[in-house]
């Protein structure tokens, strides 16, 4: 029995090109961990910014994805994001989701958003996922299922809220695809444009 796709979960991102910042986030994550915390931590080969969570999309769309974000490298330039601060939405009093932040580099990846939002809505993509909440570039660290050893967290959260984790140039944009599966989801690069 052959098994026809008709579409498939994706979204766009881009990652920390910087081996020695990743290798910086890598080692404070596994810090993280050890706060023993009730929570699901991104795997490492996993970890990334998201620009656009595209959800569950047809592979027609898929393709008119792709024509926006290689139009994209017409507009932008590689450009440097600096990797720094440790936070949590919706707060760190209420933690479900635990973030390392981005403070430049903002401005590019923004404008990136903007764009691709843009051109959704001009295509009229009408499966593409609606995001409700504003575009924060962020890396996300771990879900949180309970609020087990939140105190922890809080005087963790004291130390590193403003910590520095390194620079990374964005050289490229990605549309990944997110298999799920009882362990995790899996991801895999569908499309890769290249920014000069």
């Amino acid at each position: 029995m052959v098994l026809i796709v008709s579409s498939i979960r994706a979204f766009i991102a881009v990652e920390i090109e910087n081996e020695s910042t990743l290798s910086n986030i890598v080692k404070w994550k596994k810090q993280l961990e050890s706060l023993g915390l009730d929570a699901k931590f991104v795997e490492d080969e996993n970890l990334h910014l998201t620009i656009r969570f595209l959800g569950e999309i047809s592979l027609s769309s898929l393709e008119q994805i792709k024509e926006i974000v290689n139009k994209v490298s017409q507009m932008t330039k590689s450009f440097e994001i600096k990797i720094a601060g440790f936070g949590a939405f919706p707060n760190i009093n209420k933690p479900r989701v635990l973030w390392i932040g981005v403070v430049e580099g903002f401005e590019n990846l923004a404008n990136i958003r903007k764009y691709i939002d843009t051109e959704i809505i001009r295509y009229g993509l009408r499966d593409v996922h609606k995001d409700q909440h504003e575009f924060s570039p962020h890396i996300t660290i771990a879900r949180l299922k309970s609020y087990r050893g939140v105190e922890k967290l809080q005087k963790y959260f004291i130390d590193y809220k403003d910590y520095f984790f390194g620079t990374s140039t964005v050289t490229q944009i990605k549309i990944k695809k997110s298999t799920l599966t009882p362990r995790g989801p899996i991801y895999s690069d569908i499309h890769i444009v290249k920014l000069l």
